[in-house]
């Protein structure tokens, strides 16, 4: 009598297209069977270990769906790239949607553990907002009570990732380099083989399950002996000339034009370079934490893969894969304090009255018992935008809302426009959010008129739950409006 076969563990890989999640993928599938999560995962061929799926993780329905049927999800996500045509947000409000997304999401399907990929958090009291960052996406992935495992690495050495590439144009674009006083920071480099060794070590791993695992590779540098040794790869000598002083801010500036790299991407990654990145030993576990590959010996290798990829026409090939439609939509993120007492549903319901009562006579607005909200100006019969309530995806800590019409909204196109308020976990500070939103004005018009009055009353908004909390805090009285 045949006995059936094991079933394999279902392992959820989000950013599987990406130069990380691919190399991952391609570990992981010989263990495990694969649900490769993609924005474009509908146009790529399933094999008979990974099945694609497209998944927009800033909706909560569409992450649900991605991770039906996991066992296990690796989380290598990072917003510090546009996610649409016009995006009014900072990264790390962004990242706070996407980590809130997904930890709901994995505690819906019964996930038993998630893997995360982070940076090394220094010991220290104020860290920069990449790191600030990070570790807020870490707390919120284990807030519904799904087991986190974090990988936390510094520098990656790989031809594709964000700060090794930097490094590399600098030295290969500047004859002369200045080095600033956070140049002498320290730092612990690791090869990208040995990180993809990290986390395929932790995956269904149970030992180092609700752990925050710190991995460097062999040796500890300064910015500017990595230059040095960077430098001595590449067959040059780093030309440079030391100043007693940070310049952070100035570093951000000509960093960015050196590499021809976002702002988006340089600015938070240079601002982390005051910290030092290394390996600590109280987040240490054998076998995973300690790469074996030397910096030069990974550098050559990133540099080698890059010249193969040139070599063999990569770009070529980049370019036949599917491309996201361009969409002239709009994502608007902002953070804002709650008063005490209060949560994001609370939040939702009072924004609706303040935007009547503080811009009249100019706008007011109609809600009706199911919680459905029209905005009109004063003078028009046709409301500017109609909001309806989404009672069964909204709960005491998110608000959710679908934006079905209006003058201002081109519904025709966008089905899955909305604006939510969502609470952050173990926070009294909320996210309210537009998502997906197509506007109905020319793009032109739109940029300069709603868009900036938008960012306007959001300030207003919030400085207005920012005085509530003050009174609150101080004991004074508060008008019956915020009640």
């Amino acid at each position: 009598m045949q006995t059936e076969q094991k079933k394999r563990p279902v392992v959820a890989l989000t950013g599987a297209s990406g130069y990380i999640g691919s190399h991952l993928l391609d570990k992981l599938k010989q263990r495990f069977d694969i649900i490769a999560l993609s924005r474009s995962g509908d146009k790529r061929e399933n094999t008979e270990q990974v099945t694609w799926r497209s998944c927009d993780l800033f909706s909560q329905i569409d992450t649900e769906k991605g991770l039906q049927g996991a066992d296990i999800a690796v989380y290598l996500v990072h917003s510090m790239s546009p996610s649409a045509k016009l995006t009014q947000a900072r990264f790390e409000d962004m990242d706070v949607i996407l980590a809130d997304n997904f930890a709901q999401a994995a505690k819906k399907n019964g996930v038993k553990q998630i893997v995360y990929l982070s940076g090394i958090i220094p010991p220290e009291q104020k860290l920069s907002r990449h790191l600030r960052s990070r570790l807020e996406v870490e707390k919120i992935l284990g807030s519904y009570g799904v087991p986190v495992t974090t990988v936390r690495a510094g520098l990656i050495v790989g031809p594709k990732g964000s700060s090794f590439p930097i490094a590399e144009k600098l030295v290969k674009r500047l004859p002369v380099m200045v080095l600033p006083s956070w140049t002498k920071t320290k730092t612990h480099p690791i090869a990208l083989a040995d990180v993809l060794t990290a986390l395929q070590k932790s995956v269904g791993n149970k030992d180092v399950t609700d752990k925050a695992i710190d991995v460097g590779g062999p040796e500890v540098m300064t910015y500017k002996e990595m230059l040095e040794h960077l430098a001595g790869v590449m067959g040059r000598k780093l030309r440079s000339f030391n100043v007693p002083f940070p310049t952070v801010k100035l570093s951000r500036l000509w960093v960015k034009l050196i590499s021809g790299m976002p702002k988006a991407t340089v600015y938070p990654l240079i601002e982390s370079l005051s910290h030092p990145m290394v390996a600590q030993k109280s987040h240490y576990v054998e076998g995973i934490s300690n790469g074996k590959i030397t910096f030069d010996e990974a550098a050559r290798s990133a540099l080698e893969e890059e010249e193969k990829n040139k070599a063999s026409g990569s770009q070529s090939k980049k370019s036949k894969l599917p491309s996201l439609p361009t969409r002239q939509d709009v994502r608007s993120v902002q953070r804002m304090q709650l008063p005490a007492g209060k949560d994001a549903d609370w939040a939702a319901k009072h924004y609706m009255t303040w935007v009547a009562e503080s811009l009249r006579p100019a706008v007011r607005t109609e809600v009706d018992e199911n919680l459905n909200c029209k905005i009109y100006l004063r003078f028009m019969q046709k409301p500017l935008l109609i909001l309806s309530y989404a009672k069964e995806r909204s709960t005491e800590h998110r608000a959710l809302y679908y934006i079905t019409g209006g003058l201002f909204a081109n519904v025709k196109e966008a089905q899955n426009g909305r604006i939510e308020f969502r609470q952050i976990p173990g926070k009294q500070e909320m996210i309210v959010a537009i998502h997906e939103y197509l506007p109905a004005l020319p793009w032109i018009v739109y940029k300069y008129t709603q868009a900036p009055i938008h960012m306007l009353v959001m300030f207003l908004y919030r400085k207005h739950l920012n005085r509530l909390v003050d009174r609150m805090h101080l004991g004074l009285h508060v008008p019956q409006l915020a009640q």
